[in-house]
C-alpha cells in the first residue's frame, strides 16, 4: 500500500472533476479524498496497492468531459489508512 498527494491543475472546477474523481477511485480500487483547492487546481490523497495508484493516476492526467488538465503532481507521503473514498466540501 502506498499514499499518494496528487495535485491536478488545469481546467479541473466546475466540470464535476471531484465526483468523477470518486467514482474512479472506486473503479481502481483506492481510498482517500479529493477536494478543491486555490483557483485551477484539485487535491486528492489517495491510497492503494501500485497498480491500482498508476491507473488512478492515468484518469487524473485525463479527467471528466469537459476538464483540460495542465499538470498532474505527485508527492509520496506517509499511509492514512483511509477506508473509503470521500469528497470534502470546503467551508
Amino acid at each position: 500500500m502506498k499514499h499518494y498527494n496528487i495535485t491536478i491543475t488545469g481546467k479541473v472546477h466546475r466540470v464535476g472533476f471531484r465526483f468523477s474523481a470518486m467514482e474512479a477511485a472506486y473503479r481502481f480500487s483506492v481510498n482517500g479524498t479529493v477536494m478543491n483547492s486555490a483557483s485551477n487546481k484539485v487535491f486528492i490523497e489517495a491510497e492503494g496497492s501500485q497498480e491500482n495508484l498508476e491507473q488512478f493516476i492515468a484518469w487524473c492526467w485525463k479527467g471528466p468531459l469537459g476538464a483540460k488538465v495542465d499538470k498532474v503532481e505527485i508527492e509520496e507521503s506517509s499511509l492514512k489508512n483511509f477506508t473509503r473514498f470521500e469528497i470534502i466540501s470546503k467551508v
